[in-house]
């Protein structure tokens, strides 16, 4: 698959470099020409321009900043239109109470950008772990693959994210349409605090199978 990244960051480092071992074709994007040569170099990726990267991918990664992303997107829209565009920021604002998410009225950031650009598949996910954990080749913790949620709503959309997750030998975990988008950003708000405070967020959540009754047989109860 063609993969174009926008952003020259850890996400766009790590996520970029195990597309790249798993045998796709990147190029990465960005602002300063340099440090796209800098970030490619690192996830043996190709270089280029925001806009050579938006063309380039069959599938396009966002990895800038929460705040720069709607007006980037925006900008691209034309570039972006029938692509699937993987969202993987936070729009997290540190408070005395904790970590907020700042999405204005629209529920996500991920919604804004679908809004940004009508015409781009936009998804959810990559979110949710440290970009460490993105530099394990492949991802497992405690010999079980990683993981991945996301959302999204397009067939075409949903296809390619599947494969982006199953080829670096991570486990999609598909958790319904872009709608629900919001649930993911908010629980990186939730895990990301907890980690923050030294606790471990997965010991909230036991296995349905060692629960007394499986949420499966009773999802409201």
């Amino acid at each position: 698959m063609k993969i174009g990244i926008l952003g020259t960051g850890g996400m766009a480092a790590a996520l970029g470099g195990a597309w790249v071992a798993a045998g796709h074709d990147v190029l990465v994007g960005g602002r300063s020409p340099l440090r796209a040569r800098r970030t490619a170099e690192l996830a043996a990726a190709g270089a280029g321009s925001l806009a050579d990267a938006a063309r380039h991918g069959d599938a396009v990664l966002l990895a800038v900043p929460a705040a720069a992303a709607p007006r980037l997107v925006t900008e691209l829209a034309d570039d972006l239109a029938g692509r699937t565009v993987v969202d993987c920021t936070n729009p997290l604002v540190p408070t005395d109470d904790g970590l907020l998410l700042d999405v204005g009225e629209t529920g996500s950031i991920a919604w804004r950008l679908a809004t940004a650009a009508p015409g781009a598949y936009v998804v959810k996910a990559f979110n949710l772990c440290h970009v460490s954990s993105w530099t394990l080749r492949p991802p497992t913790f405690e010999n079980v693959p990683l993981a991945v949620p996301f959302c999204a709503d397009h067939p075409t959309a949903v296809a390619a994210t599947r494969t982006l997750i199953d080829s670096i030998g991570c486990t999609p975990a598909p958790c319904g349409g872009l709608v629900r988008a919001a649930y993911l950003e908010a629980t990186a708000a939730l895990a990301i605090g907890m980690w923050w405070a030294g606790l471990q967020p997965r010991n909230a959540f036991p296995s349905p199978a060692e629960a007394p009754q499986s949420w499966a047989a009773s999802p409201r109860s």
